[in-house]
């Protein structure tokens, strides 16, 4: 496989294979996968060539969020959540990253490294993941930025439809 930080960023598109499992891809090539192991488990499981992960709700009324490595079930980083879906992702290693939120119906994330450069976009209506240049993160860690923030977009799906279903119950 190719490294993630050599590609050209416009060849990354995830897509839907079923109603738990997505596929992110490279040039039409798999290079990870997020799946939702039961229908009722809030939990997600992100594998990329750089490792297994779980991503799991947390903090107050699940706002937040958690992911821990998939094997040991031990932390390696942290969301809290800000105002609308946005935060502040921090590593068990100190590194902190911002994830952002813009536009109608929340069609652009990204990610913001600490000295406040952006190294990447994820366009929701494109399905597609921008990386920006320059971004020096190890391919390992922005694999998983790319699987987290993806992850992120699927909850706040998620989320956006319950709140629908709640108020058409509610006016009915």
């Amino acid at each position: 496989m190719i490294p993630i930080s050599s590609a050209i960023s416009s060849g990354f598109t995830w897509s839907k294979i079923s109603c738990r499992n997505y596929e992110l891809k490279l040039n039409h090539e798999v290079v990870g996968t997020l799946q939702r192991p039961s229908f009722w488990s809030s939990n997600f499981l992100a594998e990329t060539q750089h490792g297994r992960w779980t991503f799991r709700r947390g903090g107050w009324l699940g706002s937040g969020a958690q992911i821990l490595d998939s094997d040991s079930q031990q932390p390696i980083a942290t969301l809290a959540s800000g105002w609308g879906s946005g935060g502040t992702l921090t590593f068990a290693d100190g590194q902190t990253f911002r994830l952002e939120c813009h536009g109608w119906w929340r069609p652009l994330w990204t990610v913001i490294a600490e000295g406040g450069e952006a190294l990447l976009r994820l366009h929701t209506r494109e399905k597609t993941v921008e990386l920006l240049t320059g971004a020096a993160v190890p391919d390992s860690r922005l694999s998983l930025l790319i699987m987290f923030i993806w992850y992120r977009v699927l909850q706040a799906e998620e989320d956006a439809a319950s709140a629908a279903m709640v108020a058409v119950i509610a006016a009915s």
